[in-house]
């Protein structure tokens, strides 16, 4: 294993970049996958899976921040080459982008006001019910088809709508675990965390690109494939998120890689 990855690592260094940039839309809100350090720079496990697949490809990298409902609509405009931005693959994304083989796994759970009596997902599927969700996550989506019964309220940043849930102006945010937990922690007094599934498969992430570029796609895909037989996202996953991954063991939930 030592051996592959040196050996990655020398292929890396050896590669000439050429002079078009790789341009990579992410929404730097999403620590620690993507973020910002205190001087504005970004961080995070996406920037770095980012950077490697720059040098896999021979191209500098420009990590493009934006809106992450305004991502899409940037590939299909050519203002940016790819997406890599924790972003689940769907059937009707798929429709308007190409998508790489999934490099990770997520599923979607709940914060829930404490007033709001709710003890397991289908409680939400209640007319007068409030669900908050980001603008264009798999939340958004999912929340639409599987409570229908409910008021959709729709916000284009996590806190505003956690901020919601904590002050009791709505009865939940659906969102990724990591971000539940997270916030429940901060929160205990006024929200619980509801973890069972309510989805019937994982949310794959994948890398978009642009749906003609199929020869872009190719090559991310071995690139996918590569990081993954060298250990670099169980390298990431040691960097970023180890106290999250024991808390997933513990609570049996899925982890990302």
């Amino acid at each position: 294993m030592k051996k592959m990855i040196v050996g990655f690592l020398l292929i890396l260094s050896t590669i000439s970049f050429s002079t078009k940039p790789l341009v990579v839309g992410m929404e730097l809100a999403y620590p620690p996958f993507e973020t910002t350090d205190k001087y504005g720079t970004p961080t995070g496990i996406s920037v770095d899976i980012a950077n490697d697949l720059g040098k896999y490809l021979g191209r500098e990298v420009t990590i493009k921040n934006m809106s992450y409902g305004g991502l899409i609509p940037a590939l299909r405009t050519h203002k940016i080459d790819i997406i890599l931005s924790s972003m689940s693959v769907t059937k009707r994304r798929s429709r308007s982008i190409g998508f790489s083989i999934p490099y990770a796994k997520s599923s979607l759970a709940i914060l829930a006001n404490k007033k709001s009596n709710i003890n397991n997902p289908l409680d939400l599927n209640k007319k007068g019910m409030k669900i908050a969700v980001k603008n264009g996550t798999s939340g958004h989506v999912t929340a639409m088809s599987v409570f229908p019964k409910a008021n959709i309220l729709v916000f284009d940043k996590e806190s505003a709508a956690i901020l919601e849930v904590t002050q009791g102006k709505v009865d939940a945010f659906i969102y990724d675990p990591l971000t539940i937990l997270k916030n429940w922690e901060k929160n205990k007094s006024t929200t619980i965390p509801i973890l069972e599934s309510f989805e019937e498969t994982p949310q794959y992430w994948a890398i978009g690109y642009g749906k003609n570029n199929k020869e872009l796609g190719e090559k991310i895909n071995k690139f996918i494939e590569f990081y993954k037989k060298n250990g670099s996202f169980e390298k990431l996953a040691d960097k970023y998120l180890s106290e999250p991954k024991k808390e997933f063991e513990k609570r049996n939930i899925p982890f990302f890689f």
